[in-house]
């Protein structure tokens, strides 16, 4: 092979890598506009929905699930998973310091 025979190669290469990432992109950009492709978000008409995650320390998070109108408080760790509350309204706090 010669120099050009490694130029081409290269630039072949360079080209299938930019075309992966445009297509990337372009997904995560637009992707929910396109019907039956759901990437990085539950489709519309599940019943249940991850509300919220916080890590508590390095090994456990907490988890607001919600199903219907009703929310459910997890804690996930290496033991496995815990309901800390079940039931809890959907009612978003006011924000107002009383």
């Amino acid at each position: 092979m010669d120099a050009l025979d490694y130029i081409r190669t290269l630039g072949a290469l360079a080209l299938v890598l930019g075309m992966l990432l445009g297509a990337a992109y372009a997904l995560r950009r637009w992707g929910h506009k396109i019907p039956g492709l759901t990437i990085g978000a539950a489709p519309a008409e599940s019943r249940i929905r991850v509300v919220s995650t916080q890590m508590v320390d390095a090994r456990h998070k907490l988890v607001l699930v919600r199903r219907d109108d009703v929310e459910h408080l997890l804690i996930i760790g290496p033991q496995g998973t815990t309901l800390v509350e079940s039931g809890i309204s959907n009612v978003p706090p006011s924000g107002k310091a009383s």
